[in-house]
């Protein structure tokens, strides 16, 4: 019989996230993997004490690393000198970077919300009685604000995006594995963003999400593009998870979920030690 390899999986099982449970989806995935790899489950503010333990690491449902921004980059330079893999890998370029990707991907016209960080570039947005106010390093809708334009120009800004208020149809989130797309999930009532059904995506909404995947070019990982369905049809990127997307597995049908983790399973043992 062939030695298992130790996978360090971090989550917070607890965190406190609006509309999901992680500690039943990381319950659920690590009772999956525990028949191919031996399951050390740590917390992502103490996994620096378990790293000498671990051929790879799993990064999931960790919540927001912004209220553990330190460690977390001390966590990372750590992996990085250990030559330890991790999945994802640490290369993206989206959500785990903060939000700057969104103005770049507008600046050179991709399909994502119209977005902008000074009042004096206001003009390149649409016209719009709101405007939404994001943190570039925020997440888990922290620090979000709607503001209508004279608000918005008595606010401070700094490290601040805009964006123009949309009022969209639905918002939809296709989830991928290693840049090959495994299922579609959509939210028909947009003021209830986690009450999901699945989602059966046209050959235009999958051209859609593969650009952006294509266009992060990580090494490996789960990522969720979360887009919004606009009232003219078209789809807009509202953001790329690059880092630690929920995936909402309990919503699957037991075939597309057991295909999900044997996905998975077969991408970390491709990993080579």
């Amino acid at each position: 019989m062939s030695k298992k390899s130790t996978l360090l999986y971090l989550s917070d099982l607890y965190y406190p996230a609006k509309g999901r449970n992680y500690y039943e989806e990381d319950l659920y995935i690590t009772s999956q993997l525990q028949a191919h790899f031996n399951i050390l489950i740590g917390n992502p503010q103490q996994a620096l004490a378990f790293l000498a333990k671990a051929d790879f690491i799993v990064f999931r449902n960790t919540g927001p690393v912004a209220y553990y921004q330190d460690y977390f980059n001390e966590f990372v330079e750590a992996v990085k000198q250990k030559g330890i893999p991790t999945f994802n890998s640490f290369d993206g370029k989206a959500d785990m970077k903060g939000k700057q990707y969104l103005l770049d991907l507008f600046s050179i016209n991709f399909p994502v919300i119209p977005t902008v960080d000074k009042i004096a570039d206001l003009n390149s947005l649409p016209p719009s009685p709101q405007y939404i106010i994001k943190l570039k390093n925020g997440a888990d809708s922290i620090g979000m604000e709607k503001v209508t334009q004279e608000e918005l120009s008595k606010a401070d800004l700094n490290s601040k995006l805009i964006q123009p208020f949309i009022n969209f149809e639905y918002e939809v989130s296709f989830y991928f594995i290693n840049n090959e797309f495994q299922y579609a999930l959509y939210a028909p009532d947009k003021s209830k963003r986690w009450e999901l059904k699945v989602y059966e995506p046209s050959n235009g909404d999958l051209e859609f999400a593969q650009s952006f995947i294509d266009w992060n070019n990580m090494e490996r990982g789960i990522q969720r593009v979360d887009a919004c369905k606009v009232r003219d049809g078209r789809l807009l990127l509202v953001e790329l998870e690059d880092l630690n997307p929920f995936l909402s597995l309990d919503l699957l049908s037991e075939k597309t979920k057991s295909g999900f983790i044997n996905k998975f399973v077969s991408a970390m043992k491709e990993i080579t030690f």
